[in-house]
């Protein structure tokens, strides 16, 4: 294959998996292309990440090692690396070896053959528990619903695409990051491939339940305006009924002389108060992200970084 990749791997808490995903990634990379570059971004890690990968940079000066000052998450430090990236394809994927390398081809062979911008890698089967999956691939549709991925079921961060795609976010300055909306502002063509995804051998996932809840939240109200039509057509299906409720009312009143009592009452405020501050929320949602991009917070800062000036020689 004619092409030359950059792969990006956010680190976190993994300094006892990298040596192996180093040794297998550099074995399967070496056979699909001549060029290639492996950055380890470290996403504020609090084992000794950082200096595993500053050994491996000593060891073969195709990795490129940035070091985040704190955490940031997930799809900053991929952020960080996109725009690091030098070569004409972007490869992302997770640090925990759950995304095979051998598996890469797969995702260069469906690009190479057809006009895609984006080609994700679908596992076949998740290897978390019934929830988890549940919960994780439930997220996962809506972000590719939201942001209009045509024919992908779901989404995953393994994930293959063209390195001039970042132009199109170029200027984006938010600490609220979601890399596949960040892509959809630039790509119009989706595709996705099944991969066989490994169950994780060492360590434990760093996403729980409430980072998930956290995530979905933001894809509603930090990339698409959806949550903003629905609190209109609540307000505006509550206001009809508010109307057929005072009809009832009127109806009563004239036929039997008298209106519904204080249950009545407190019932109806409890509904047209509830769906108000459901409203509210949203809203709230919305201006606190207005809030953070007009701040202008970078979404990530840099405290060191390896990259060796022979680098260029090796190509």
């Amino acid at each position: 294959m004619k092409y030359t990749i950059s792969v990006v791997i956010p680190v976190y808490n993994s300094e006892k998996i990298l040596p192996d995903l180093y040794s297998l990634l550099k074995v399967e990379l070496e056979k699909l292309t001549r060029k290639y570059e492996i950055i380890f971004v470290n996403d504020g890690s609090r084992d000794h990440s950082w200096s595993v990968i500053q050994k491996l940079g000593k060891k073969n000066t195709r990795v490129i090692g940035i070091n985040l000052n704190k955490n940031y998450g997930q799809h900053n430090a991929l952020l960080c690396g996109i725009r690091a990236a030098k070569y004409d394809l972007v490869l992302t994927m997770d640090d925990d070896l759950q995304h095979p390398p051998e598996e890469i081809q797969k995702l260069l062979k469906t690009y190479d053959h057809n006009e895609f911008d984006v080609v994700y890698g679908i596992p076949k089967q998740l290897p978390h528990s019934f929830w988890r999956n549940f919960f994780s691939k439930t997220t996962k549709t809506i972000i590719a619903k939201l942001i209009g991925v045509p024919g992908v079921r779901n989404i995953s961060s393994f994930r293959l695409f063209h390195t001039d795609l970042r132009e199109s976010f170029e200027d984006f300055r938010s600490p609220d990051v979601i890399i596949d909306a960040l892509l959809s502002w630039g790509a119009t063509r989706y595709g996705s491939v099944f991969i066989n995804e490994s169950p994780r051998t060492k360590g434990h996932s760093n996403y729980n339940f409430q980072k998930l809840m956290k995530m979905g939240l933001l894809i509603l109200t930090g990339f698409s305006t959806t949550p903003l039509r629905f609190a209109s057509f609540l307000g505006f299906g509550f206001t009809i009924f508010g109307v057929i409720i005072l009809f009832y009312v009127l109806i009563r009143y004239v036929l039997e002389g008298s209106i519904p009592g204080f249950p009545f009452l407190a019932s109806i405020i409890t509904i047209f108060s509830g769906t108000e501050l459901f409203a509210l929320g949203i809203f709230g949602e919305y201006l606190g992200h207005i809030f953070e991009r007009s701040s202008q917070r970078p979404p990530y800062i840099i405290a060191n970084k390896i990259a060796k000036k022979e680098f260029k020689n090796n190509d």
